[in-house]
Parts: C-alpha cells; sequence; structure tokens
C-alpha cells in the first residue's frame, strides 16, 4: 500500500461512517438496534457494504450511500409494514415467549426456544431473584432478550404485561 492508497482508505473510512451517521439520523436509532432476525441480518448488511466501500477500490462512496440508504429504507419500510399490518407481522416476527410463569419452568417452551434451565437461572440470578416463587413470568422476548418479572410482595401482574406473549401452555 502507497501513501496515497493510505490516505484514500482514511477518506473513505472517514467518509462511510459519516454516511452512516447521517442516514441514522435520518431514518432513527432504531437502525441497528437489537429488534429482530430482520434487523440483524439489516445490520450485517451494512457491515458487509461498510467493509466493502472500505477494503475494495472498485466501490465508490456514492455507491456505498446508495447501498447503505436502500438497505436502511428497506428496513424501515419493513418496520413501517409489521406495525401497521398484522399478518405482516404475524409472518415476519417471532412471537416472544413466556418459559416461566407464577414461579414454574415450563421446560417445553425452553426446549422449543433452545434455552437451557442452567441459561434461565442465570438470568434470574442476574434479575436478583431469590427464589422461585418471587418470578411472576419470565419472557423469551422476540429480538433475544429474557425479561424477568418478579416481585416479592406477591404483588399481581398486571395482564398487559403479557401482551403479543404466547401464554398457550399456561
Amino acid at each position: 500500500m502507497n501513501f496515497e492508497d493510505a490516505i484514500w482508505l482514511i477518506i473513505s473510512v472517514l467518509g462511510i461512517f459519516s454516511i452512516i451517521i447521517i442516514i441514522t439520523r435520518i431514518f432513527g436509532l432504531r437502525t441497528f438496534a437489537k429488534m429482530s432476525s430482520f434487523d440483524f441480518a439489516s445490520t450485517i448488511a451494512v457491515g458487509s457494504v461498510l467493509a466493502s466501500i472500505i477494503l475494495n477500490n472498485d466501490y465508490s462512496l456514492m455507491k456505498g450511500a446508495i447501498a447503505l440508504a436502500t438497505i436502511i429504507a428497506f428496513q424501515t419500510l419493513f418496520s413501517f409494514l409489521v406495525r401497521k399490518n398484522d399478518s405482516f407481522k404475524k409472518l415476519f416476527t417471532n412471537k416472544p415467549q413466556l418459559v416461566m410463569y407464577n414461579g414454574k419452568i415450563l421446560y417445553n417452551k425452553l426446549k422449543r426456544c433452545n434455552i437451557g434451565k442452567d441459561d434461565l437461572i442465570a438470568k434470574l440470578r442476574e434479575a436478583n431473584v431469590h427464589k422461585f416463587n418471587d418470578v411472576k413470568a419470565v419472557i423469551f422476548e422476540s429480538t433475544g432478550d429474557i425479561s424477568v418479572i418478579h416481585n416479592s410482595e406477591d404483588l399481581d401482574m398486571e395482564r398487559e404485561m403479557l401482551t403479543d406473549v404466547d401464554t398457550s401452555d399456561v
């Protein structure tokens, strides 16, 4: 690599990062949020385009900007359709799964979600749960996160907390 190539590489990195920041400001932070498998695929595609622009001399900043804008615009359209169309949402997004309810582990749900009991217990410890009976619900979210709802005062959980959650095994 000669000096001119090194300067071009630095300019490309600064240029493409500037473009990503501008696109993120236009389309919002959700662009790179951990939301769904589609968002994950979009993030991988953005990373691939970024690497191609920086490492290949055949790619121009304009081509990269167009590719990035197209990926992120498609992601924005996809998220709009998921919010506005229930059939589209049902077809393309995972439904959150209840894996523990009222202190009882739902082993069949753990198996379906490919979560081990040890992983569940680690999340309970992370949430500072002392007893299984304190757990009102553990939800495997559509993002892959695990949410723990618990209290030791035996307070009831509002049913709305389980909106859109698959509670079929309860």
